[in-house]
């Protein structure tokens, strides 16, 4: 049986097949969780992983790499999410990064994954609540997702680092869940 949970944490630090990246378009390491799991994984290799896709990756597209040396996950899966400063109406790509991270999970074997919420820090532009939008359209996806391949189980991580992000993260999970 699949299921989703909403959790306070980093994604990174969870224990699941694939973590995902918050990736920009060009794979390479950046800051916030992006940073984190370059770190964790090896900078060397995880950029060296990266550099075989070619670039610059669309908004809402995912990839996967090995997970190298981080030793709580098998592959790391990287999303790109938009960047609303740039695309204020990119609410479709930002379906599309959960979405396809979950496709590229199935089409590779694998059935549990821990998210960020994807553009909910410097790419949530200037949307009024990044957080609550990334938690929205995180479970759209995952919806759509096991509607689209009931027989596939996957057991989903949705992880608000911040206490902040969980505050925001939790009232737009409970608006979902009263539907």
């Amino acid at each position: 049986m699949s299921n989703i949970v909403l959790m306070n944490g980093s994604c990174a630090d969870q224990v699941a097949d694939v973590i995902v990246n918050a990736a920009n378009s060009g794979l390479w390491a950046g800051g916030g969780i992006c940073g984190v799991i370059f770190k964790k994984a090896g900078m060397n290799e995880l950029t060296k992983a990266c550099g075989k896709y070619e670039t610059p990756l669309k908004d809402g597209s995912a990839v996967i790499t090995p997970a190298f040396n981080i030793t709580n996950a098998k592959a790391i899966i990287h999303a790109v999410g938009p960047n609303f400063a740039v695309n204020p109406t990119a609410f479709h790509e930002l379906f599309d990064a959960y979405y396809n991270s979950m496709k590229v999970m199935m089409d590779n074997g694998y059935h549990s994954i821990s998210f960020p919420l994807i553009s909910s820090g410097i790419f949530g532009g200037s949307l009024d609540n990044p957080v609550a939008e990334s938690t929205k359209q995180c479970l759209r996806a995952y919806n759509k997702f096991v509607q689209d391949y009931p027989n596939y189980e996957i057991n989903v991580k949705l992880c608000a680092f911040s206490a902040r992000e969980m505050v925001d993260a939790r009232t737009e999970w409970d608006k979902d869940r009263i539907k």
